[in-house]
């Protein structure tokens, strides 16, 4: 018989709290990510391209229009960047990079940071760009020209 002058212990765990509070997180970062996400601002040429690969995180370098470099959201001199990178793809299985450069920056220093890149042991340089506007669309008119 069961209970019958026996003080049994209940071994149950109420979960219904721990799923409470739960829910009440993941909402709270749902709403707070994407506030969180941060980078260098720079204005980038607009060209017809495919789609960055998103498989994992990716190594950016950014070039400001002050001549500013930066490997994602860290600045670095020219100097440093070959060392900098060197040490970045000693642990990462892929060595592909990309390059925000802002267009008024003077295609010279590209060209030195990109030969950098190179020479730190960069198999793949992707360059970021941003899409045309519409022709109808914002930025735009009907014969294509802003």
């Amino acid at each position: 018989m069961i209970g019958q002058g026996r003080d049994d212990l209940m071994a149950d765990i109420n979960v219904t709290p721990f799923v409470d509070v739960m829910l009440v997180l993941l909402i709270i970062f749902m709403v707070t990510a994407p506030m969180m996400v941060q980078g260098v601002s720079v204005s980038l040429p607009e060209v017809k391209t495919g789609t960055l690969p998103t498989d994992e995180e990716n190594l950016v370098l950014v070039i400001k229009a002050d001549g500013g470099i930066f490997i994602n959201d860290f600045a670095v001199t020219l100097q440093q960047l070959q060392p900098k990178l060197q040490a970045i793809l000693e642990g990462r299985s892929s060595r592909d990079v990309f390059l925000r450069a802002d267009k008024r920056v003077p295609y010279g220093t590209v060209v030195r940071v990109m030969s950098e890149a190179k020479a730190a042991g960069i198999d793949k340089l992707g360059m970021v760009t941003l899409p045309p506007p519409d022709e109808n669309g914002p930025g735009g008119n009907e014969n294509g020209t802003s």
